[in-house]
This record gives structure tokens, C-alpha cells and sequence, in this order.
């Protein structure tokens, strides 16, 4: 009697361990189809520029490291797009020489402005940056914003070239994570850094429209090519310029996201919120 009250038992308990694998096993993969599926789908969007659909938007190091993410896009021929820079208040940067390397040391150590100040090299599609740019901060090359830029499409939607670039806040000099060597570090907002770029284009008049493409995607806790954490909401802005240098327009349009674009976003700004309270913490 003894045995059989035993077998019993155990014969609910191996059904309850049943319905409890099953139940595990479809969560897992409502998750897996929502997480990997459904919501990069959802959030892919390419309406205004077809062409970038399926290229990579992350830059690497020359040892192949992931580096910035691609977030800020032009639409121009080369020339309006070093017109407008100018424009809006950002220097070309210089290249990297030995001269250059010293008079960035120079400008750290000795706090005083280096506004051209050369920048790393980072690869998009196996070549480094077609252009480069800065915007100083304070008194010396430690603090500035930048950003690489890389022609794409020789010809896009609107049949003219289409840039796509890195724009990042070079917050103070360091150590590199990961090969040792002395680097900028960036900031971890790198969204704040593409708004600012934007808006100083749009603020200097040369923009006629502006919208948004999919980059790589909502990133928590990314690291850039020299370990740096960022953090994004995953959208490239790419900015249509004015047609040569001696344009101006009053107001850029703002063409409209997807709907569920929008409130994927407008959830980010509430996370991102803490995320730059923590980062600006430690």
C-alpha cells in the first residue's frame, strides 16, 4: 500500500513539472520571437532613404574592433557638406602628422586651444573616414565634439550624395580598454551629441528637412572601439542640406517616424533620463 500511495504522489509532481517546462518553454519563446523578431522589425524603417536598408551602421578600429555607432547622416555633394560645417561653427580636422600629434599634446598639457585638432581613424565598409570635424570645448583638444562622416550613396532618394557619420563628445584623454594606447574617451549620451550636431545645422539655416532612419538599434550598455560604455535609442538623423554655399532656408521640415518609431522612442527618452543620471553618478 505503502508503494502505491508513492507512486501516487509522484505522478501529479511529474505533471506539474510538465505544465511548468511547457509554460517556460513558450514564454522563452514569446520572447524570443518578440525580442528578436517582432520589435526590430517593428522599429526598421527606411522610408525616407531606401538605399541604406541592409548596410552595417557601426564604425570598427583598424583592429577590427566595433567602434561609434553610425548616428547622423548628410544629404549633399561634398562641397555643400563642408559648407554647411563651416557654417555652423565645426573645423575641419586636421590630419594625423607627427606635427599634429604634437601640438595635441601641447594643447592638453599646456590648456591651450588646438580648435583643427586631428581625430583617430575609424573604418565604415573597410575604409576610413572620407571627413572629419570638431566643435572645441573650454580651453584645450581634451574636450570637444566630433564626428567622421563616410559617402555611402553616390546617388540617394533624392538623387543626391548621401553621407552617413559617428558623432560623438570627447569628454577627456586616456587610456584605451582595450590595446593600451592613449585616446579620447567619449561621453556616454551619444543621441545628445547627433541632436546637437543637428540642430547647430538647422540653427545656421542650411537645412532644408530632416528625419530618421534606423541605426543600430536601442543599446543599453554599448562599448565603443576604445571600451567606452554609450548608450542610444538606435536612430541615424540625417539632415537634407541647402544646395550650395550661398543658401539659406528659414525653417527645416521634420518628416514623421512610423507611429510605433515614435513611442519606441518617446520610452527612451524616459530611459535614457536615468541612464545619463547614472553615467553623470560614476
Amino acid at each position: 500500500m505503502k508503494r502505491s500511495r508513492n507512486r501516487a504522489d509522484a505522478t501529479p509532481r511529474r505533471s506539474k513539472a510538465k505544465i511548468a517546462l511547457a509554460v517556460l518553454g513558450v514564454a522563452v519563446l514569446i520572447y524570443g520571437l518578440t525580442a528578436y523578431v517582432l520589435l526590430p522589425r517593428a522599429w526598421t524603417h527606411y522610408e525616407h532613404q531606401k538605399g541604406l536598408a541592409g548596410l552595417t551602421m557601426a564604425t570598427h578600429t583598424s583592429q577590427g574592433i566595433p567602434g561609434d555607432p553610425i548616428n547622423v547622416g548628410l544629404v549633399g555633394t561634398r562641397k555643400d557638406v563642408l559648407c554647411v560645417m563651416h557654417a555652423a561653427g565645426w573645423y575641419p580636422a586636421d590630419p594625423i602628422t607627427f606635427r599634429s600629434s604634437v601640438e595635441i599634446v601641447g594643447s592638453v598639457v599646456l590648456r591651450r586651444p588646438y580648435d583643427d585638432a586631428p581625430v583617430s581613424d575609424l573604418y565604415y565598409d573597410g575604409r576610413r573616414q572620407d571627413l572629419a570635424f570638431e566643435k572645441p570645448v573650454g580651453e584645450s583638444a581634451d574636450r570637444r565634439h566630433h564626428v567622421r562622416f563616410w559617402e555611402v550613396l553616390k546617388q540617394g532618394d533624392e538623387n543626391r550624395p548621401v553621407w552617413l557619420g559617428s558623432a560623438t563628445f570627447d569628454r577627456d584623454v586616456g587610456l584605451s580598454r582595450y590595446t593600451g594606447q592613449v585616446t579620447h574617451h567619449i561621453g556616454p549620451n551619444v543621441d545628445a551629441e547627433r541632436d546637437g550636431l543637428t540642430n547647430d545645422l538647422k540653427n545656421s539655416k542650411v537645412v532644408e528637412a530632416v528625419y530618421e532612419v534606423s541605426g543600430v538599434g536601442p543599446t543599453f550598455m554599448g562599448r565603443n572601439g576604445e571600451g567606452d560604455r554609450y548608450f542610444t535609442d538606435g536612430e541615424v538623423k540625417i539632415s537634407r542640406l541647402v544646395p550650395g554655399c550661398d543658401r539659406k532656408v528659414e525653417t527645416a521640415i521634420e518628416l514623421k517616424n512610423p507611429p510605433l518609431v515614435d513611442l519606441k522612442n518617446e520610452t527612451w527618452k524616459a530611459l535614457a533620463a536615468l541612464l545619463g543620471k547614472g553615467a553623470a553618478a560614476n
